[in-house]
């Protein structure tokens, strides 16, 4: 049960010079302590944004790539506030080893609820530091391909060609083959075409060839590469692999094989497909 203020009590809260003694004294006791407090926080707020942005415009100077400058520029202002908060109530008397120790303990919480984000977040990292493609590049890797649009801290985000958005989780991306599409300058063309046993072999290489030296996306250097490279079951079949830059690929890969068409079927060089005998027996009827 609540005990009423006595009459001397009540009185007391009335009189208003109670109420300034009380105040003073709390001003004397703690108004220091939360000065220093908030001048720690101020002061330490504002050293952090002048260090987090002079290494924003260093690596920017160094020409370090800006999803990684970003990332590190916001891993870095976290760090420090949360070293300068512990240094503003250390200051004010504040214990903070009680502060410290229930950070770790919600850190250690979070940290088991978040397992999967935490496993995108470390691949995110390793993915912004070794940097095995940027954006801009065409990728194959998770099972998907498509264009590299932006590389987040938990996911990347991918661009396919018929313009459908895929999100890949970055734990996902590093933990498989990566295949880079346009991290080299140059590509190699891989093309078979398929001749009939009855035509001029010499005759189908030297149209290949020609095509090769008409097409000005095919370099000369490294030479291109026209070879017999299987006698199937109804075709000779020759490969041809031409040197292009990587932007040109797909350019190349479709107009050398529409005029190779076009030029066997006008010097008369046969393209089979598959074709199958079919024999029929008719059994004697009985008698």
């Amino acid at each position: 049960m609540s005990t009423l203020p006595t009459t001397g009590e009540a009185a007391t809260l009335q009189d208003p010079n109670w109420w300034l003694e009380t105040g003073q004294n709390l001003l004397t006791t703690y108004g220091p302590k939360v000065l220093a407090v908030l001048a720690v926080l101020v002061i330490g707020w504002i050293v952090v944004r002048i260090l987090t942005g002079a290494s924003r415009r260093l690596m920017t100077r160094a020409k370090v790539d800006p999803t990684l400058a970003g990332f590190m520029s916001n891993m870095m202002y976290m760090a420090l506030m949360a070293l300068v908060v512990i240094s503003a109530f250390s200051a004010g008397g504040f214990p903070t080893t009680s502060f410290v120790a229930i950070i770790g303990a919600a850190g250690l919480a979070v940290g088991f609820a978040l397992q999967g984000s935490l496993a995108n977040f470390a691949a995110g990292v390793m993915l912004i530091l070794f940097r095995p493609f940027k954006t801009g590049d065409y990728i194959e890797a998770a099972g998907v391909s498509g264009t590299v649009e932006v590389i987040h801290v938990f996911a990347t985000t991918l661009k396919t060609p018929d313009n459908k958005l895929i999100v890949v989780p970055n734990a996902g991306v590093t933990g498989g083959n990566i295949t880079n599409y346009s991290a080299k300058e140059l590509r190699r063309v891989d093309m078979v075409f398929g001749v009939g046993y009855g035509d001029d072999i010499k005759q189908a290489k030297d149209i290949l060839a020609s095509v090769m030296e008409k097409d000005e996306r095919v370099l000369a250097d490294p030479a291109p590469v026209i070879a017999v490279v299987e006698l199937a079951d109804s075709s000779v079949n020759i490969a041809v692999r031409p040197w292009v830059k990587t932007a040109d690929y797909w350019g190349v890969y479709f107009d050398i094989t529409e005029k190779v068409k076009c030029e066997f079927d006008a010097k008369g060089i046969s393209i089979p497909f598959p074709q199958s005998d079919v024999h029929v027996h008719q059994a004697p009827s009985a008698a």
